[in-house]
């Protein structure tokens, strides 16, 4: 690899979609480090010139929500430097139909073959989990619910793949434990009780919001009485939403969690609680087919 730094100008377009160009990095050089040792691409350097530059050209070849060009851009960055020309056809959070051409990168085929993996692999997971979250957007539709992630994710990608349920049109719970504090059912376990986990973290973190995990109507009006600012409606049916709803009357933001299928989606958004939480939208969306198409002829 020539470089494992990110030039600026594809530095730039990370930081404008939220995501760290080191963090990035990181992720990338891993997985092409997965690929290749101190060998390299054997079967490339035995079979490639060194000096034979082409196209590779990336293309859908199924519909959905793209996420991760420029992420799939920083592979090619960082396996060729400067001597990479790269051109995006698509942005990230546009929909595409089979066939759209997402984007083209030039350079030493050697290289190009040896990244057109990785790049594959970033770019066609995050859009899976983008056109898995659109889905679910869609289907709430013009409701005030709106899908949200869990920290349910690939370990060492959480950054990445919350990026792409932002792409996809849902919203991001805490990226982590200390964005925001969740009393779950362990912790009221270990603390004594709703109240006092509620106590101990207020006197801890003041400023801090809390939401409270609960899985009755009965806990739902403990949580309310401490002052919770969300409270997570755990593997409540669809008419104990409804209840909970009426009973909260806007004195928190309500989230509904449990496995919910997509089928089920315009019934939780009738309920009205703000946020439906779907583990599935990282954890299990079916990748999306994306190709990468060589073009030898000399540039």
């Amino acid at each position: 690899m020539q470089s494992h730094k990110i030039k600026r100008e594809l530095a730039d377009q990370l930081i404008a979609v939220g995501l760290n160009p080191l963090d990035v990095s990181e992720v990338v050089l891993r997985a092409l480090h997965e690929d290749c040792d101190e060998n390299g691409d054997v079967t490339s350097v035995a079979t490639i010139a060194v000096e034979q530059m082409s196209t590779l050209d990336f293309v859908a070849r199924a519909p959905g929500v793209i996420a991760g060009v420029p992420v799939a851009a920083a592979v090619f960055a960082i396996l060729g430097g400067s001597s990479m020309s790269i051109s995006t056809v698509i942005k990230d959070g546009e929909s595409v139909q089979a066939g759209t051409v997402l984007g083209s990168v030039v350079g030493s085929t050697r290289l190009l073959l040896q990244g057109e993996r990785t790049a594959l692999n970033l770019l066609s997971h995050l859009s899976a989990i983008a056109t898995a979250t659109r889905a679910w957007a869609d289907a709430l539709g013009d409701s005030t619910t709106k899908v949200r992630d869990t920290r349910k994710t690939t370990p060492g990608m959480r950054t990445l793949e919350k990026y792409a349920v932002r792409c996809g049109g849902g919203l991001n719970h805490r990226m982590n434990l200390s964005d925001a504090a969740l009393i779950k059912d362990n912790h009221v376990v270990a603390a004594g009780g709703v109240a006092r986990a509620y106590e101990l973290i207020k006197q801890r973190y003041p400023d801090l919001s809390v939401e409270v995990e609960v899985d009755s109507l009965d806990q739902l009006a403990e949580a309310l009485e401490v002052g919770a600012d969300l409270v997570l409606l755990d593997n409540f049916t669809i008419e104990e939403l409804n209840s909970a709803v009426e009973f909260t009357r806007g004195r928190a933001k309500l989230e509904a969690s449990g496995g919910f299928t997509f089928d089920q989606a315009k019934a939780v958004a009738s309920t009205g609680v703000d946020f439906v939480a779907v583990g599935a939208i990282t954890h299990s969306a079916p990748v999306l087919d994306i190709g990468a198409d060589l073009r030898t002829e000399s540039i």
